[in-house]
C-alpha cells in the first residue's frame, strides 16, 4: 500500500507565475497523485476575482485536494470592514466546492488554521495558532492515531525553519509540541516561499516540519516549486522537492 501526495503552496493569484502553474498542472496530469495539499495564500489580496482564478485552476487539476487558508486569503488592509466582518468568505466558498478532508487507509491529513483576522502587532502577515484551532487538530490526530502516518497541514511554519523569511507564529511552539506528543508525524506548511524539511526534537518527541515553495512570481532564494510526498510501509515518508528550473 502506498500514498502519493503533491504539496503546493503560495499560488498568489494576482501575482501568479503562469509558467509555474502550467508546469505543476502537467505534473499532476502525468503523475496522477492521490491528492494535492495546498497550504494557503491562494491569492494576493483576497479579492473575488483572484479567488475565481484560483478556483478555476484548482478545479481543472481534477484530483482530490485539501486547501488551507493563508494570510493573503483575507481582504487586504484597504478593506478593514471586510477583513473584520467576513474575512474568510471567499475562501470558505472555494473550500466548500473543492476541498475535502483527506483520509486514506494508512494516512491521515489534518487541518490546522494559523491565520487570524486581527492580531495585536504591526505585522499581520505572521502566524497565530488559537487554542480552539489546536484542539480541533488534536482531536483529529487522536481519532486516527492508529494509522502509520499523520500529517498536519497549515499555512505558517509553527517554528522557524532557518529560511530567508520568517513566520513568527504565536502559539506555534506550543502547538508543535502538542502535535508531537499526540503522535503527528509531520507538519506541512508554506508562507516562506522556500522549501525545507527539518526534523525537530521537542519535549522528548520528534516531528518533521516540511515546507513547500511558491508557484508565484514572489520567489525568495529558490525557483518556483512544490513537494512530492510518498509513503509506503517499506519506505515510510519520503519527500522530494521539485523546482521548475
Amino acid at each position: 500500500m502506498s500514498v502519493r501526495l503533491f504539496h503546493v503552496s503560495d499560488l498568489h493569484f494576482g501575482q501568479e507565475d503562469r509558467e509555474a502553474l502550467d508546469w505543476f498542472a502537467r505534473e499532476v496530469a502525468e503523475e496522477k497523485p492521490d491528492a494535492v495539499i495546498c497550504t494557503g495564500d491562494l491569492t494576493m489580496r483576497g479579492t473575488r476575482r483572484e479567488f475565481a482564478a484560483a478556483r478555476e485552476w484548482l478545479k481543472a487539476l481534477g484530483v482530490p485536494m485539501l486547501v488551507e487558508p493563508g494570510n493573503h486569503d483575507m481582504p487586504y488592509y484597504y478593506n478593514p470592514i471586510g477583513r473584520l466582518l467576513w474575512p474568510y468568505r471567499h475562501y470558505e466558498a472555494l473550500r466548500a466546492e473543492l476541498s475535502s478532508e483527506l483520509t486514506f487507509e494508512h494516512v491521515e491529513v489534518v487541518s490546522l488554521r494559523t491565520v487570524k483576522r486581527l492580531q495585536f502587532r504591526l505585522n499581520q502577515s505572521k502566524g497565530h495558532v488559537s487554542s480552539d484551532a489546536l484542539d480541533t487538530a488534536l482531536a483529529r490526530v487522536a481519532a486516527h492515531m492508529a494509522k502509520p502516518l499523520t500529517l498536519v497541514a497549515c499555512h505558517h511554519p509553527l517554528v522557524e525553519a532557518d529560511t530567508h523569511s520568517t513566520a513568527s507564529t504565536r502559539g506555534g511552539k506550543r502547538a508543535l509540541a502538542a502535535l508531537a506528543r499526540a503522535g503527528a508525524d509531520a507538519v506541512l506548511s508554506g508562507h516562506v516561499h522556500d522549501a525545507f524539511d527539518k526534523k525537530v526534537e521537542i519535549d522528548g518527541h520528534a516531528i518533521r516540519m516540511i515546507g513547500a515553495g511558491t508557484l508565484s512570481e514572489r520567489v525568495r532564494t529558490t525557483a518556483p516549486g512544490y513537494n512530492r510526498l510518498s509513503w509506503s510501509s517499506e519506505t515510510g515518508l519520503m519527500v522530494e522537492p521539485r523546482t521548475l528550473i
